[in-house]
């Protein structure tokens, strides 16, 4: 989902005094978007996740990091990146890539098509022992 909508809300964030809508030397005054009633925010995170198998001494595990491995300067690069996560599990088996960016630079990344989603997503599909490769915002 991407929300459209804005309110008055606002959130202070430290941030330096060279950013626009200045109000102190180390705070600053971000517009928050809602999407529903107390539920507000300026960040949104776009998901790649998969599962892996135990089976061949994990080599799908292994085989996933490196798929990532090939992207990760290209999603590091978007426009905006706050922050990319990368999660394992042991238990459940899950992989995946979170990729967060501020609220009004995430629009510019869906008009790229999530690139390099496509790519990463590809490789999944080439890599025994991998299910379920998806994204999901």
């Amino acid at each position: 989902f991407f929300p459209t909508t804005t309110t008055d809300h606002h959130t202070l964030r430290s941030t330096p005094t060279n950013q626009p809508h200045h109000i102190h030397p180390y705070i600053i005054l971000y517009k928050m978007q809602t999407i529903a009633e107390g539920v507000e925010f300026d960040t949104i995170a776009r998901e790649w996740r998969c599962k892996w198998s135990e089976e061949k001494e994990k080599a799908s595990l292994v085989a996933t990091q490196k798929a990532f491995n090939d992207v990760c300067d290209k999603v590091k690069a978007i426009d905006g990146v706050k922050d990319v996560q990368r999660v394992v599990c042991g238990g459940c088996f899950d992989f995946k890539i979170i990729t967060s960016l501020p609220a009004d630079k995430f629009d510019a990344w869906e008009k790229e098509k999530f690139a390099p989603e496509e790519d990463f997503l590809e490789a999944l599909k080439k890599i025994e022992g991998v299910s379920q490769g998806r994204r999901f915002v």
